[in-house]
């Protein structure tokens, strides 16, 4: 028997900036900046894959810190990455279209020791299947119907 999860959105352009997401009863819009064509009332895709990735790390980090046995105060995660748009515009194609890289700054008021401290953070990175799926390929099948 197969234990495996699967989540799914569906969405509605509406407008070419402005997409609307639904999935297991909430409602998000994903918009564009101003300067890319959008209406700036949401965050755009790029964000919200830090957003997931943030809360993903977040629901891990607490998971871990309980298996470990501390209490994880003030907790923060802040996330950064640097898009080259030539590619989404189609000006060049020598770049990559996503992150080039992502730096993940974690931060916490509990104590822990190093090797607690080095124990967390490998659990974390390890178990957090957003992280997995910015690290490694995931396979994906485009249809048109």
């Amino acid at each position: 028997m197969s234990k495996d999860l699967t989540f799914s959105i569906n969405s509605t352009s509406e407008s070419s900036a402005r997409t609307r997401v639904s999935t297991r009863g909430f409602d998000l819009i994903v918009d564009e900046p101003e300067a890319l064509g959008g209406t700036d009332h949401a965050p755009n895709p790029v964000e919200y894959i830090l957003a997931g990735y943030a809360g993903c790390i977040n629901v891990v980090a607490h998971l871990v810190a309980k298996e470990l046995d501390f209490e994880l105060k003030n907790f923060k995660v802040d996330i950064q990455g640097t898009i080259n748009p030539e590619r989404l515009f189609g000006q060049s194609y020598q770049e990559r279209a996503g992150y080039k890289s992502l730096e993940v700054v974690l931060q916490t008021s509990s104590e822990i020791d190093p090797g607690t401290r080095k124990k967390w953070l490998d659990e974390v990175e390890n178990r957090c299947p957003v992280n997995d799926n910015l690290s490694n390929p995931t396979p994906i099948k485009f249809s048109l119907n």
